[in-house]
Order: C-alpha cells, then structure tokens, then sequence
C-alpha cells in the first residue's frame, strides 16, 4: 500500500489487492468507507471493474460464434461479476506526491481476449480525479465495459440526490427481470440513501450524485462518461455502494445489436475505452 496526498485529501491505494482505492479522506474525514489491513478488495473503499461490470447470466455469452464460459468467482453466487482486474495484483507504473497509475495486463485465459488496464488518479483542491482506461491487445474484435465500485459510510440521516430515469428491477440472483420508472421505492432523488435494500441498476442518469449527511458535510461523486449506475443499499445498512458504469447489468447476454444502447462496445485491436470519475468533500 502507499499514499499520495495533496490539499487536505489522502489517497491510499493497493495495488497488489485489486488495484483497489484503500481509503480516501480530506483533513482526516472519509469519503468512503476504508479498512486500515485490507485483504480482499471488499475490505476497501473502491476498486475498478474491467473488462465488464456487475453479472454474467450463469458466466456464459455469445460473441461472434465464440461461447465464452466463466466461472463464478464470488462465493454463494452463481454468475461471475466485475471482470478480471479487482481479482489480480496492478503494478506502479508513476508515482508523485499527488499522482499515480497503475496498470495491470491480461492474458487470454477464460476471458479469452488480451488487454492492458490503466487506473489514473490526481489529487487537487478539487478532490480526486480517476480515470480507468482499456486497451485491447488483441488480435480481433473484444466487448468491453468499465466501472468504478466505491463504497461510501451512511446512517438513517444521510440523504441521496442523483437523476436517474428507469431501473432494472432483479430476480434472487440479482439479474434483471425488466424495467421500471425510477420512482417510489427506487427513487433517488433527496431520499435516504441508507439501509434501502436496492442492488439495481439504473439508466438515464446524469452523471452527478450528491451524498448528504447529517452534519451538512457533502460528498459528491461525478461520472460524465457513466450512462448507468448502479446501487447497493443493503438492508442492515451502513455503507452504500454506488458505481459509475458503462453499461447496464448482464448487457453480454443480450444480442450484439443491443450493446450499443445498453452502453457495451466493441474494442477493434488497439483501440481503448475510458471511464472518468471524481470525488470530492464539501466541510
């Protein structure tokens, strides 16, 4: 692990678990929710989603008369999630006092596509700004989706305030079942964002949230190249996730001819894909 600082803010990242944000904080207050001996990138407060988001459907899909099959990898669920790059060490490729990139390369293996990932993250008076990028490797065409997968501390006080037009309503195994209106109990607008049983994704949103708490302090998260979103507010309560994401929840089962709307693309050998995000803490 190490740390890079500037402003007020600290950025502790580690890129040997998942190339994960360990802890970001501005004068020693969170922005997310952090663990002082992670070992697993669920201990952290973010890590990047590369070279999919969220869920394949039973870990198999269908691209250009290949049949892909990917095993589950996390426990108790049957549908693989959130790609490659969270499970496997990144390396530093730059490192200053406010700065760092790490990348991590692929190999073809069960996601039988070459890539190279970069995470970039720049601390300022402005808070933080990352950037996940993709580059295929590859000899022939590859599907390709990015995220960010922050998690951030809430309470019965803390408010959620984002635009976001429809939701994909999910079964048991939180894969979706069809679409709604983001209204009533998915609606994100100045609602309580704590302990609201919602692991859906979202369409139409904006790109911008603002997570209020109880003292006034506000968080804010910004995604201009995010479509979707996508949120978890468990019922116990707690914590939140709340991710900026390229495309839509299980979009590598649907039809090729759907990937565009859905938010996937298709990366031609050499050619990348970049997902921005910025956080910042309003005292």
């Amino acid at each position: 692990m190490f740390s890079i600082t500037a402003e007020g803010y600290e950025l502790v990242l580690a890129p040997e678990i998942g190339g994960s944000i360990v802890r970001l904080s501005r004068e020693g207050r969170p922005l997310l929710r952090g663990s002082e001996r992670p070992t697993s990138p669920l201990d952290c407060g973010s890590f990047p989603l590369v070279p999919y988001c969220n869920r394949i459907r039973d870990g198999r899909f269908t691209f250009r008369g290949r049949d892909v099959a990917i095993v589950p990898n996390m426990a108790g669920d049957p549908s693989p999630l959130h790609g490659d790059g969270w499970l496997a060490p990144w390396q530093i490729e730059a490192q200053d006092e406010a700065s760092a990139t790490l990348v991590f390369t692929h190999e073809p293996g069960e996601w039988p596509w070459a890539y190279t990932s970069r995470q970039t993250f720049r601390l300022s008076a402005a808070g933080l700004e990352a950037e996940i990028a993709c580059t295929s490797t590859s000899a022939e065409p590859m599907p390709c989706g990015l995220g960010f997968h922050p998690y951030f501390l809430c309470d019965a006080e803390t408010r959620i305030d984002t635009a976001v037009v429809q939701v994909w309503e999910v079964d048991d195994k939180m894969l979706p079942t069809g679409i709604a209106p983001a209204t009533g109990r998915y609606a994100l607008n100045g609602t309580s964002a704590c302990a609201r049983d919602l692991d859906n994704g979202y369409g139409g949103w904006d790109g911008d949230l603002r997570l209020t708490y109880g003292d006034g302090a506000v968080v804010r998260m910004t995604s201009p190249d995010a479509r979707f979103f996508q949120i978890y507010s468990p019922p116990s309560g707690g914590l939140l996730a709340a991710e900026p994401v390229s495309h839509a929840n299980a979009a590598l089962n649907e039809p090729e001819v759907s990937w565009a709307e859905l938010g996937l693309q298709v990366l031609e050998p050499g050619e990348t894909a970049r997902l921005q995000m910025s956080l910042s803490l309003e005292l």
